[in-house]
């Protein structure tokens, strides 16, 4: 068939894969799509500075009024409630009923990125509809990202895809490793110690606070890691090429290399998009620090509309303004740079990352609260919950993903597979699907979908 023929199949297929979930809110994926496709080509075809200050104002009016409204409506109008009756006025709305829309986060900010790229002057508008609905639909990364460029994908909708046997067979190899991560560890080892942790009502022990954590930090990575590399598998089967989205972020040696490692595509965006715009390091230490804060505080409200997630982007806010104004005191000291400091630098990175992480997962503040006076000592040292057996089980495991990702931490998953022969890839990979289909992890879905 033609290679428009073939986008067609694609485009519809992604409608189709979006609207299986709930059918009406595929007209959202439609009015951001035909929103942005015409308010760039509207700034493509004049050069007024206010008219494209206009078009641009409609693309972020439309795309982040339907954010705020299905994802923020609620959260807002239960803050406005306790306002209000701490003044002493009664105040009892409806129940404000919405469901979120699956993905909303991530295809806003991807077809965000497309008009700010416009307005910029970085890319010239699309030529074609059915490229950019394409752009904007493709069904692998549209609910749960990487969240791509127009600059990444518009340029390989225009050209037929060249595949070979190479492409598909390393992308099922993705598709394995992906599902692995996320059934298999993430579902089946992790989230069993993570839930009797933190959907318990009973304030946790020291060894519980820090398994329960120790135990989220692996099921979060391999949930999400586990969908962004099927996300990455699927689409090189089908020929293209979408960005890593994860380069082993439990090796980290400080924050700034953390999000260098985690959620690629989002901490890019949030740097290029945010992060500049709001002075970025152009204009001082102060605006430097400002912008830094204000960036992670947005980019923990935008994982979810809970004052717990403002908490965690605060948190690490509050460790990348920490490392920076540190970063002078260490330059020049040769001990810093050897390899057991770094070591010892990661392995602080990772707890601190941890302490965060538990503000991410806890389903109240005041329970988060609980978590962090037991991780420091204050509600009693023993296990109460889990058994110590299941905790050093447990821990064993995220030592070993620690040390895997630290032996890694300079290569890509690409070349280590390389290294390995063909005969012992085939039996991993064969005992990953055996494990993959037996997993006694249930159904649950991926963590990143509610965002």
């Amino acid at each position: 068939m033609p290679w428009k023929v073939k986008k067609i199949n694609l485009v519809v297929a992604s409608y189709i894969f979006y609207a299986a979930w709930n059918p009406p809110f595929v007209i959202l994926l439609w009015i951001s799509t035909m929103v942005d496709w015409f308010a760039a080509r509207a700034m493509g075809s004049t050069n007024s500075g206010n008219k494209r200050k206009a078009l641009l104002g409609l693309s972020l009016f439309t795309n982040l009024g339907l954010l705020a409204f299905f994802k923020y409506g609620g959260f807002l109008l239960l803050n406005f409630q306790a306002l209000a009756n701490s003044l002493g006025f009664t105040y009892a709305p409806a129940p404000f009923e919405i469901f979120l829309p699956v993905g909303i986060s991530f295809y806003t900010f991807q077809t965000l990125s497309y008009t700010i790229d416009v307005y910029r002057g970085n890319l010239k508008p699309a030529s074609s509809l059915l490229d950019f609905a394409f752009f904007v639909a493709f069904f692998p990364q549209l609910v749960a990202g990487p969240i791509v460029r127009a600059a990444d994908l518009l340029p390989q909708c225009e050209r037929r895809p060249l595949i070979s046997i190479t492409h598909i067979g390393w992308g099922f190899v993705l598709i394995i490793i992906g599902l692995f991560e996320k059934i298999v560890m993430a579902d089946g080892l992790f989230a069993p110690v993570v839930d009797r942790i933190y959907n318990s009502n009973i304030a946790p022990g020291f060894i519980d606070a820090w398994t329960g954590t120790m135990a989220f930090s692996g099921q979060i990575f391999c949930d999400f890691a586990g969908y962004s590399t099927c996300a990455i598998g699927v689409g090189m089967v089908l020929g293209f090429a979408l960005p890593d989205n994860f380069r082993f972020p439990y090796a980290a040696v400080g924050f700034r290399d953390f999000w260098r490692r985690w959620h690629i595509s989002l901490s890019t965006w949030l740097r290029d998009y945010l992060y500049i715009s709001l002075g970025g390091n152009r204009r001082g230490a102060a605006r430097m620090y400002f912008a830094l804060i204000a960036t992670m505080l947005l980019g923990g409200l935008w994982h979810g509309a809970a004052w717990t997630f403002v908490i965690w982007g605060a948190l690490h806010g509050f460790y990348l303004v920490a490392e920076r104004l540190s970063a002078g005191l260490s330059r020049g000291i040769k001990i810093f740079a050897t390899t057991p400091a770094r070591f010892v630098g990661a392995i602080i990175t990772y707890l601190l990352v941890c302490v965060a992480w538990v503000f991410f997962r806890a389903q109240s503040f005041g329970f988060a609260i609980s978590v962090i006076r037991s991780m420091i000592g204050l509600n009693g040292f023993g296990a109460t919950i889990i058994s110590a057996r299941d905790s050093l089980l447990c821990i064993a495991i995220v030592v070993c993903m620690l040390v895997s990702q630290w032996c890694m931490r300079n290569t890509t998953t690409e070349e280590a597979v390389k290294k390995v022969p063909s005969w012992l890839l085939a039996l991993i990979l064969a005992v990953a699907i055996v494990l993959i289909f037996t997993a006694p992890g249930g159904d649950r879905a991926f963590i990143y979908f509610q965002f």
